[in-house]
C-alpha cells in the first residue's frame, strides 16, 4: 500500500515556515522565492486537509494543529539529517555504532579512553548521544547504552563496568584550613542535591549514625558537572563520584570534604539489545569497555593529592 507521506520539499518548507513564524525568512533559508514556499505549504495544507497556518494581516502565525504537527516533523527531519551524515561519514568498509550515554560519564571517564578503543578498531565509529533514563531501543536508532542504574532493561543484555565511590567535595577555602570536615560540620552547609541520585545524601549520613532532617534540601543539579561547578564556586557540599573530578582534585580546584564514600546497589553498565548481542562490532566494544572497567582499580580519597 501506497504511504501517505507528503512531498520532502514540502515538508521543508513548513518546518522552515514554522521555526521562523516568516514565509519571507523560509525562502531566505532553503533558497527560494517566497511564492514557491507558499505554494509547497498551500499543497501540504490540501494534502492534509487541516489548514497549518493562520494568514494574517501582516504575516502568518502557525494554527494549532499546525503547531502540533511542526513538532513531530522537526524531529522527524532532525533523524533524517543524523542517519544521512552518519552513512556520510562512515567509513567505506567500517561500521558506525550509536551509543546512548550518560553526559558526564561520557565526558569524564570515555571520551579520555576513546582514542585507545579506535587504536584498536580503526574500523568502527562511534556517535554519542545523551540519554539519562531506560528506553526502548526499537525505533530509538540507538545500537547499545552506558547506563547508571539497574540492570534489567527488557530484550536486552547487560554487562556490568563499575560501581561509583562518590565523596563529599567542596570548594577548598570551606575546610578552613582543616584536613577533613566532620558529618556533622558537613550537615550544618548547603548541601548540593544531585537530581538523579535524590536519595545520595541521607544514605551517606545514615551510614555514618546520622539522622539530618535537611538532607534532602538544598539547590537540586540534573548533571554531576554542574553539582562540581556549583561546589567550586562556594555554593555548598556536593557528592559526587571521585572518578569524575579526578582533574577538579588534583589542581586542588575541588577538595575531599570527607574520607567515607557512598555506594549503593546501582552501577554503570553496557546494555545490549538482545537481538544484537551476536554483533561483532557490538561484543568489540563491550569487550573493550569491560577491560577499561577492569583496569580501573578501586582508589582511595588520598589518591587524589595536590599537583606539586
Amino acid at each position: 500500500m501506497r504511504r501517505k507521506i507528503p512531498n520532502l520539499g514540502a515538508l521543508m518548507a513548513f518546518e522552515s515556515a514554522a521555526r521562523h513564524d516568516s514565509f519571507t525568512k523560509a525562502a531566505e533559508e532553503l533558497g527560494l522565492t517566497q511564492g514557491a514556499v507558499c505554494r509547497r505549504i498551500a499543497q501540504l495544507e490540501d494534502h492534509l486537509g487541516v489548514p497549518l497556518f493562520v494568514r494574517l494581516p501582516r504575516g502568518v502565525k502557525l494554527s494549532e494543529a499546525g503547531e502540533s504537527y511542526s513538532r513531530r516533523i522537526a524531529l522527524r527531519l532532525d533523524e533524517i539529517e543524523r542517519d544521512t551524515l552518519a552513512l556520510m561519514s562512515q567509513p567505506s568498509r567500517g561500521v558506525t555504532l550509536e551509543l546512548a550515554v550518560m553526559p558526564t560519564f561520557a565526558t569524564r571517564w570515555l571520551l579520555p579512553r576513546l582514542a585507545r578503543f579506535y587504536a584498536k578498531n580503526p574500523d568502527i565509529s562511534l556517535n554519542l548521544s545523551t540519554q539519562t533514563r531506560p528506553f526502548l531501543f526499537d525505533g530509538s536508532g540507538f545500537d547499545a547504552a552506558l547506563y547508571f542504574g539497574l540492570a534489567g532493561w527488557p530484550g536486552t543484555q547487560a554487562h556490568l563496568l563499575m560501581h561509583e565511590d562518590s565523596y563529599p567535595v567542596c570548594c577548598p577555602s570551606l575546610l578552613k584550613r582543616r584536613k577533613s570536615l566532620t558529618p556533622e560540620q558537613i550537615a550544618e552547609l548547603p548541601l548540593i542535591q544531585q537530581a538523579t541520585r535524590p536519595y545520595a545524601w541521607r544514605d551517606w549520613f545514615s551510614a555514618r549514625g546520622l539522622l539530618v532532617p535537611r538532607d534532602m534540601m538544598g539547590m537540586r543539579m540534573e548533571l554531576f558537572s554542574m553539582s562540581a561547578q556549583a561546589a567550586m564556586l562556594g555554593t555548598g557540599v556536593a557528592l559526587i563520584p571521585a572518578m569524575l573530578i579526578e582533574e577538579e582534585l588534583r589542581e586542588g580546584r575541588l577538595a575531599i570534604a570527607n574520607a567515607h564514600a557512598h555506594r549503593d546497589d546501582k552501577a554503570y553498565h553496557l546494555i545490549v539489545p538482545e537481538h544484537s548481542a551476536a554483533s561483532e562490532p557490538l561484543a568489540r566494544l563491550r569487550d573493550w569497555l569491560l577491560e577499561e572497567a577492569r583496569a580501573e582499580a578501586p582508589r582511595g580519597p588520598n589518591s587524589y593529592a595536590l599537583r606539586k
